[in-house]
């Protein structure tokens, strides 16, 4: 039915187009003559009459020729408009050299207003169609419960935006003012909305046009702008949403559909980190890739980023099924070709751990697993110990014996100082790093514990026999708190602005190191083509933020005013949490790398027998679940301060 509709309306519009093309020039001719048709000498109307049929078919040729019957007029556009002006063009002089050669010559008044009639007919039939059906959906736009929409940027981005609220049947929403910060812009319309002003109108105006909702659509703007004109619109309770980036602009991928709402994310003001994407591509091509923790926020981000680094093998492994069968069937879809393997299993296994290198041989190793969770922490400090020390051993220790290239783990900025297990822990870890650089340096293979008392292996002797092959480059990177991770506050902050409130904020005055997922991920990744050997990698995260002003921010992104629509409540830090982390201890010093945003602590010197000599102590003692096992981490960790 549908088909037969439209072959029905280009009939039509065949039957419209022969008939006023002909009268056109009838109507010239009577014009020419003082519309009179008693004085429109034969002479002339004899070769028009004449001339008429065969006029016809090379009208209807031509048109069909630039497909003027098999467009879609609702959505015509400048396209369509250029292929009449181009068929009009074409007719009106087959018009001209026809009649004069077959016939006779008529008056030039007959050849100029013919054509402009034809033209204006030809034209006003179609787009008056475009024009009816926007006209109808803006007369049903007024009696939809849409918001009033101020979209920010006049660029090509906004104009795109601006086009789609307008043209679009299905959306309700309108644009009824335009910001933007050129002078030169301002006054002027586009699509009959007007612009009117800079970042400092934003306010007054959102009263004025009574906004809703507000669409930031400046792709290329930078982080500080952003942030800026970011702070200025969630003091207006509008819904707030942006265009993720520029890329978008340069694929052509700027619609509302790729509109996102505005995150916290958003509001960092800072430049992203950037990383040398070469160096990466190879680094990580062509190698055998093991990600333990593979399924958790940080796991999951690498995996993604190394499968599209043409890994010769990816394996994820994690004890969680339900995380690895998710990232593994993503990145089935994402990337058919492929070679990953998701295997179960805990770090805590020396024997598990062992029997996954021994058969795949891995060479870089990007170590992801660990408990992170303060509090929980707290009251589980032997479980801490078992899986962030003791995996962490297993692993290092069979990236060692397996000969992988890179050993990288991933630590916190808690172990700086640490006043809680997991960042005690964390520190233990990283020491464990230096402590394996060490072994390697100092040709001491011999003093390497056995920590899993479970398994029948003998840990150093297997290494004794072919020590001088051992090259791995143990690594740590040292990050803040990754936003939207597992743990983070974010999320908390949503689920509880979601459910009305209130949202709970520790202290007042506390602050916090934020970074993206991708960011840490790219910090990761670059660590790993920087490693020689027992660093501590840390990323300059900019300066700090105060977690009750982004629980402020977020609430008014969400559209609602902070202890009016939704209480904070400050619930005292937790167990083990402190007011601020740091990102380096005072006995460390820095030193750049090639990346402005990325340093290297100096190792802090420890004994190295007596640390792996407690290192086996405080692993039984956690197998055997004592309840005073912080004592013994402090004897570890000197800078441990339990609050």
């Amino acid at each position: 039915m549908r088909d037969k509709n439209i072959n029905l309306k280009s009939v039509y519009l065949l039957i419209y187009d022969i008939i006023v093309s002909n009268l056109s020039y009838f109507l010239a001719l009577w014009l020419r003559f003082d519309l009179e048709f008693s004085e429109i000498p034969t002479t002339y109307l004899g070769p028009f009459l004449k001339f008429a049929p065969i006029y016809t078919l090379v009208l209807v040729i031509v048109f069909y020729k630039f497909r003027l019957y098999k467009s879609l007029w609702r959505y015509a556009s400048f396209g369509e408009l250029n292929s009449i002006l181009l068929a009009s063009l074409i007719t009106s002089m087959a018009h001209i050299i026809g009649i004069s050669l077959i016939f006779r010559r008529m008056p030039i008044s007959y050849y100029v207003i013919g054509a402009l009639l034809q033209l204006v007919a030809i034209v006003g039939i179609r787009f008056s169609y475009r024009f009816v059906s926007l006209l109808r959906n803006t007369r049903g736009k007024n009696f939809q419960a849409g918001s009033n929409v101020m979209v920010i940027g006049a660029g090509q981005a906004g104009q795109v935006i601006i086009r789609e609220l307008v043209n679009s049947k299905k959306i309700t929403d309108k644009p009824v003012c335009i910001i933007d910060d050129d002078p030169e812009k301002w006054g002027y319309y586009f699509q009959s909305i007007p612009i009117v002003g800079g970042r400092n109108k934003i306010l007054r105006t959102v009263d004025k046009y009574k906004v809703g909702k507000i669409m930031l659509a400046i792709p290329t703007a930078n982080p500080e702008d952003k942030k800026e004109i970011l702070n200025i619109c969630k003091e207006t309770k509008c819904e707030l949403l942006s265009l993720p980036g520029i890329y978008q602009l340069a694929n052509g991928e700027v619609s509302l559909s790729k509109m996102k709402n505005v995150d916290i994310v958003d509001l960092l003001g800072r430049d992203p980190i950037r990383v040398n994407m070469d160096e990466i591509f190879a680094y990580t091509k062509d190698k055998v890739i093991l990600v333990t923790g593979g399924g958790g926020s940080i796991g999951s981000e690498l995996s993604r980023q190394l499968a599209n680094h043409q890994p010769k093998k990816l394996i994820i492994f994690d004890i969680y099924e339900n995380n690895a069968y998710d990232i593994e069937q993503e990145l089935k879809r994402a990337y058919p070709n492929l070679d990953l393997l998701a295997l179960i299993g805990s770090v805590r296994d020396y024997d598990r751990v062992d029997m996954i290198f021994e058969k795949y041989r891995p060479d870089l190793v990007f170590h992801a697993a660990a408990h992170k969770h303060v509090p929980l922490m707290e009251v589980s400090p032997n479980e801490t110990i078992k899986n962030n020390v003791v995996g962490t051993y297993n692993v290092a220790f069979a990236a060692l014996k397996y000969h992988a290239k890179n050993f990288v783990l991933i630590s916190t900025d808690k172990a700086v100082n640490p006043t809680n297990i997991m960042g005690a822990s964390k520190r233990m870890c990283e020491m464990i790093i230096q402590s394996f650089d060490q072994v390697i340096k100092e040709d001491k293979f011999d003093i390497l514990p056995k920590l899993d008392i479970k398994s029948k292996r003998d840990f150093s002797k297997e290494l004794l026999d072919d020590k001088d092959t051992y090259k791995t480059q143990f690594v740590a990177v040292r990050f803040g708190n990754v936003l939207g991770s597992n743990g983070s506050v974010i999320p908390l902050f949503k689920k509880q602005i979601a459910d009305g409130g209130p949202v709970t904020v520790t202290h007042k005055d506390i602050i916090r190191f934020f970074m993206t997922i991708l960011e840490a991920v790219s910090l990761v990744l670059q660590a790993g083509t920087f490693a020689r050997g027992g660093e501590i990698f840390v990323l300059d995260m900019g300066e700090p933020v105060r977690i009750d002003t982004l629980a402020r921010n977020l609430i008014k992104l969400s559209g609602y005013e902070p202890d009016v629509d939704i209480d904070i409540v400050y619930t005292g830090l937790r167990p083990g949490e402190k007011m601020y982390e740091e990102k380096l201890m005072d006995e460390e010093g820095i030193r750049r790398t090639e990346n402005d945003l990325i340093y290297i602590g100096s190792p802090i010197k420890f004994d190295l027998e007596e640390f792996m000599a407690s290192l086996e102590e405080i692993s039984k003692l956690s197998l055997g679940n004592r309840s005073d096992i912080d004592k013994y981490i402090g004897k570890i960790v000197k800078t441990y301060k339990r609050s």
